[in-house]
């Protein structure tokens, strides 16, 4: 599994990234961190990862808006938000828009593994 991060904040982000090397998930490369949604694009453009978690509120360009250009420019790659935003039409917006699953920040470490690996299968 190639694994990009996008979040805009570095402790979530070294958290997802040290949580990836869980041997539940199998090999997983992490191809790129990103703090917001640009830089998030430029990576995938030239990573390609194939599963990428996604913070929702974040500088430059939003996790929303993020998520549609990453589901043109990777359709097959499987988008988890990680978010603090919890009503359920931001979730609903979210998976319309490309993503594939929804986690609640604060998250528990096993939660953020389950979700990997449902959505991995």
């Amino acid at each position: 599994m190639r694994l990009m991060i996008v979040d805009d904040s570095m402790i979530i982000r070294n958290r997802i990234a040290v949580l990836a090397n869980n041997p539940r998930l199998g090999k997983v490369d992490i191809v790129g961190l990103a703090g917001d949604g640009e830089q998030a694009l430029a990576l995938a453009k030239s990573k390609r990862p194939d599963v990428i978690t996604m913070d929702l509120t974040m500088p430059k360009l939003d996790g929303e808006a993020c998520i549609s250009e990453l589901a043109k420019l990777l359709p097959d790659a499987h988008i988890l938000v990680v978010s603090a935003l919890s009503d359920r039409a931001t979730a609903l917006r979210a998976i319309r828009n490309g993503a594939h699953g929804f986690l609640l920040k604060p998250f528990r470490d096993e939660d953020l593994l389950n979700s990997l690996v449902e959505l991995c299968k």
